[in-house]
């Protein structure tokens, strides 16, 4: 991380950075610590793996619907209040979960849905701020550090979460403390983030110039344009982000909310280490995606590899690297340290999908690369509702067969990566 600031070295974009780093790393840790809590929530209610699997993707009905709209209006109208009242959002419903679940299953799920809702906005609207605070030449890096803050937000969530669920304040704690956090982050976003450069009054004019020089031509901090729909649907390199976020998202999903239960269902892993080992592998792909970024940029920068080539080879790296790990643990982990150790590698690789489809909308469309990020987020979670509540319905129709799961999310992933390298683009398309 110190790298990449050195390397972003004007003070307000290190400032934005890192407000937006941490709104990453809250958002996921608040959406995702119910995958540690449901481990306990699941013993005290006496959930079936049906109920675990409504719950765990409820969230991703209210995720679905402010997608296209959060990067849309970040786009339009600048990130820093949008970003805010998602925050705000997101917050209070974190807050509220145990009260629901307290309640009934219902209301539970109903406030999981509005969580989503709130969470939704997020990433679309961070990948908009990029697009106005940083140069084509480190967007690679830029969208890698966003990307990575989300397993950031995984390796610290699930081992804390773990701890304040075994301790004397129970499951409850975790959604208080991670609450109060991301309360603090939104007061502070509130006065320190900036939807522009030329926003941040104390902004020098040497760092303003560089910024503003160093974008592309068709940069505009006044784009107050109707987006067109019609042209984007109809280019197939919209297309290449759209089913790659699609078919991604059917592991990606997976892993996330399913990975805890996994390690303690199949592998018997003591039930206050499950945070630890779901943890691990995304370690690994933190430092390995900041990595993948900077060997794109330089690659394409310093090197002078086309970017379609540069685009098209951390793609098949990233989907078959996963895809083949997933396949191994299936035939061959055995014990609980041989399944952590080839699922560790296999997040090494995986994170070099990240500077491909979270980053060929800037490539062809840098003015509108919000809304297409929002609608490629969008086009992901469609799977990843269905894909995270069937995942609970095979388990239990099959006794807890998990090779079906990685064989299913092994080939969703093949699949994402032949789409991605056969319709990627990497000019501007779209000005």
């Amino acid at each position: 991380m110190t790298l990449i600031l050195a390397s972003w070295y004007t003070p307000k974009r290190i400032i934005i950075i890192i407000l937006c780093v941490f709104a990453v790393v809250l958002a996921y840790a608040d959406r995702l610590n119910i995958a540690i809590a449901i481990v306990y929530m699941a013993k005290e209610f006496n959930w079936n793996h049906i109920t675990q699997g409504y719950v765990l993707s409820s969230f991703y009905i209210g995720y679905l619907t402010t997608q296209v709209i959060g990067g849309a209006l970040a786009d339009k109208f600048g990130g820093k209040r949008i970003l805010g009242i998602a925050a705000a959002t997101w917050t209070l419903f974190t807050l509220l979960t145990p009260i629901s679940a307290r309640v009934n299953i219902y209301c539970l799920i109903l406030c999981r849905i509005c969580l989503g809702i709130g969470e939704g906005v997020t990433l679309p609207c961070i990948v908009s701020l990029i697009t106005k605070w940083f140069p084509p030449k480190e967007r690679s890096r830029a969208v890698s550090t966003m990307y990575v803050s989300i397993f950031i937000g995984l390796t610290i969530a699930m081992p804390i979460s773990n701890i304040l669920a075994s301790s004397q304040f129970g499951w409850e704690s975790i959604f208080w403390v991670f609450a109060i956090v991301t309360f603090i982050w939104t007061v502070i976003w509130y006065f320190y983030g900036k939807s522009y450069p030329r926003d941040y009054s104390g902004i020098s004019k040497e760092e303003l110039d560089w910024i503003l020089e160093s974008k592309s031509s068709s940069y505009s901090e006044d784009n107050k344009q109707k987006i067109p729909w019609k042209l984007i649907f109809s280019r197939r390199e919209v297309w290449a982000m759209l089913l790659g976020h699609f078919f991604n998202s059917w592991g990606f999903y997976i892993l996330l909310n399913w990975l805890p239960i996994f390690y303690y269902e199949h592998f018997h892993v003591d039930i206050n280490l499950i945070g630890y080992y779901a943890a691990l592998p995304y370690l690994l792909y933190i430092i390995m995606g900041l990595i993948s970024g900077y060997i794109s940029d330089y690659a394409i920068y310093q090197l002078k590899i086309r970017v379609l080539t540069v685009r098209r080879s951390v793609n098949l790296i990233g989907f078959l690297g996963i895809s083949i790990s997933l396949l191994l643990v299936a035939y061959l982990a055995k014990t609980s340290l041989q399944g952590l150790l080839i699922m560790t590698i296999g997040f090494a690789l995986y994170s070099f999908l990240i500077p491909s489809i979270h980053v060929s909308q800037m490539d062809i469309a840098p003015k509108y690369s919000g809304a297409i990020y929002g609608l490629a987020a969008t086009c992901g979670v469609i799977p990843a509702f269905f894909a995270v509540s069937l995942t609970g319905w095979i388990l239990e129709i099959t006794g807890d067969d998990w090779d079906i799961i990685w064989y299913m999310c092994s080939l969703s992933y093949i699949i994402g990566a032949l789409f991605y390298v056969y319709l990627v683009g990497d000019e501007i398309i779209i000005d």
